[in-house]
Order: C-alpha cells, then sequence, then structure tokens
C-alpha cells in the first residue's frame, strides 16, 4: 500500500526543516580537523579468484585520523586514469564480502566501497569499530551521542565518507575530477551528504535516501531505523528539542541546499522505511541539476536493477565511458 502522501502531493511537498546558524562553521571545522590529523592511505591486493576484477583491502583515515576499512576493485584490464565510484551502503552494513559488490568495477569504474563504522553486522559484514563516546541509547546507531552534535555518530560517519573520497583522489589509477559519490538508503543520505561537503564531486547517486526531513519523518513512520529516535524520545522526554537540534547537522535537506553536483534520486511510493515525503522534500531542496526515478509499487528495494541501470546509464553520460581507458592489465602502484 502507499505509504504517504499521494504522488501529486509529494511533487509540492517541501521540508519544514531550519538549519542552524553554525551548520556551515560546524562542518568546515569538523572537516578540518580530521584532514589536520593526516595518515596514510594503505592498499593491500586480495586473492579472490577472479579473473576479470583485482581487489584491494584499503586502510584510509576517517574521523579524527581513525583507520576506516574499504574495499577497491578494479576492473583487470583497465589502466586509468579511471572515474571512481566512491560507494556507501545501508543501515547496519558494511564493506561486505570481498566477492560482493562487482557492478562498478565490471562496468569499468574503480570502485571504493567504505565500511561503515560501528555497523557491519546487521546483514552484511563490517571491519571497522566506532571509537564514539558511550552514553544513554536506543538499539542501534540513530541516538549515539544524540544529546550533541559534536558528539553525533552521524559527524563521525559523515567525516569519514568525505575522506573517503580524498583517499579515492589519492590513488593512482583513479581520475581525481570524474569522482561520483553513491548509495541507497542510509548510504544514499551518506552520499547526498558528501555531495554538499565535497563541492567539486562530479556526480551524485542517491536511492531512498535515509536521513532526511528527520521533523517529518519521525512522525509518519513506525518503522526502524527512524523509529529509534522516536523510542529514545518516548523515555527521554524533555530531550526533544535538544535532540531536533542535533538531526539539524546531519539532516540531507540541508546538505541537498549546499550541493551542486548532477543527481539522480529515486523514491519508493510503498516504502515504509523511508517515507517517500522525506526522499521529495531533500529532491526540492537539492540546488543542482536533478532527477528521480519514482517506483509507484516499491518498497524500501526501490528499483533494484532498474535502478542499477539507470545510475550506470547517469554516470555514463557524467563521467564518460567508464571503459575508455582499457588496454593491458597494470598492477596498482603505490599511494
Amino acid at each position: 500500500m502507499f505509504t504517504d502522501l499521494p504522488e501529486a502531493d509529494l511533487w509540492r511537498h517541501r521540508s519544514g526543516q531550519t538549519e542552524p546558524d553554525d551548520f556551515d562553521a560546524f562542518w568546515q571545522e569538523t572537516l578540518a580537523e580530521a584532514r589536520s590529523c593526516g595518515g596514510e592511505v594503505v592498499v593491500e591486493p586480495v586473492r579472490t579468484g577472479l579473473s576479470t576484477v583485482d581487489t584491494f583491502d584499503v586502510t584510509f583515515p576517517g574521523f579524527g585520523g581513525e583507520p576506516v576499512r574499504a574495499w577497491l576493485r578494479l576492473p583487470r584490464t583497465a589502466t586509468g586514469p579511471l572515474p571512481v565510484v566512491v560507494h556507501y551502503v545501508g543501515y547496519g552494513g558494511g564493506r561486505g564480502h570481498v566477492l560482493e559488490n562487482l557492478l562498478w568495477a565490471s562496468a569499468g569504474y574503480a570502485h571504493l566501497q567504505m565500511d561503515t563504522r560501528g555497523q557491519g553486522s546487521g546483514w552484511s559484514r563490517g571491519a571497522t569499530p566506532d571509537s564514539g563516546p558511550a552514553g544513554p541509547q536506543a538499539p542501534g546507531v540513530m541516538t549515539r551521542g544524540i544529546d550533541s552534535p559534536h558528539a553525533y555518530y552521524y559527524r563521525r560517519l559523515f567525516t569519514d565518507a568525505v575522506r573517503a573520497v580524498d583517499a579515492a583522489r589519492r590513488l593512482d589509477r583513479v581520475a581525481p575530477g570524474r569522482v561520483a559519490v553513491v548509495g541507497q538508503s542510509q548510504g544514499g543520505g551518506v552520499a547526498l551528504a558528501v555531495a554538499a561537503l565535497v563541492p567539486d564531486v562530479a556526480a551524485l547517486v542517491a536511492h531512498v535516501p535515509f536521513l532526511c526531513d528527520f521533523p517529518r519523518a519521525v512522525t509518519v513512520t513506525d518503522s526502524l531505523p527512524f523509529r529509534e529516535i522516536a523510542d529514545y524520545l518516548a523515555i527521554h522526554r524533555d530531550q526533544e528539542d535538544r535532540v531536533m537540534r542535533t538531526l539539524s547537522y546531519v539532516d540531507g535537506v540541508n546538505f541537498a541546499r549546499r550541493a551542486a553536483a548532477p543527481a539522480r534520486f529515486s523514491a519508493a511510493l510503498m516504502d515504509a522505511v523511508v517515507p517517500p515525503s522525506t526522499v521529495f522534500a531533500a529532491y526540492h531542496a537539492y540546488a543542482g541539476p536533478k532527477a528521480i526515478a519514482v517506483w509507484r509499487y516499491n518498497g524500501h528495494e526501490a528499483g533494484g536493477p532498474d535502478d542499477d541501470q539507470g545510475a550506470l546509464d547517469f554516470l555514463t553520460e557524467r563521467l564518460g565511458p567508464a571503459d575508455s581507458a582499457r588496454h593491458t592489465r597494470t598492477q596498482i602502484g603505490q599511494v
């Protein structure tokens, strides 16, 4: 069943989310602090038995200079420099098994898939711990550190995500000016934030992006993970203003107002996890060129392979043909 506003109303919907006065300063200071920590990007080859894709175990400095893991996958016959897809994953997942997620490298792109700190046991594997402060929270990470923007979990995760783009640009087989950020659900919300925080990325793909329009989301769905916030406020009844202020620093609507890269969104009208009105709120706020695929009869899976095909076509248009540099096999160089 449809889970939200009628489709005609979704096209008119605008978010009531406001932004804190120090939103830009907050993120500028956060990223400057992370980058000042320095740190090396370490790339180690992994034996997989695959004949068309080379895979590498990557460690790069994230929030506070802390090590974050990723997989780097490269089409074996490409010499580069290659356009790169920096990929963020959904809630509860990590970078997954080394043999998963072969789409982007198979299409000829360099593919850097970032692990998700403190997650990676819900439906795919992870390898990066979260060092954030302990405190009262509902199960999950949505309310971890939520009493302060500086302590909040997503400040750390979004910083990791920006540093993943920094790391990708340091790889010698990557074209640093041809970087796309992509993700679905939580990954789409993370990619949306990165498109605002790294204004020169070339393209954004945000399929059913989570983490948008919090004031509406927490009141129109009873599904997890948004439900974690409501569960927290059901106990901490006097903390609503503080919680909503923290969430305003990570709301995709506020990032959308600052992003300029060409973007492809998708929304699913039977999605009970990410209400489609929250996706449309971010889409309507988005400042750059944009398009949205609307799946009327799908839930949180959205367009599935049809969204994949749409994203491939979109990135080919924005980044150029991914296989234009295919020649003979070479080895990745030191970063």
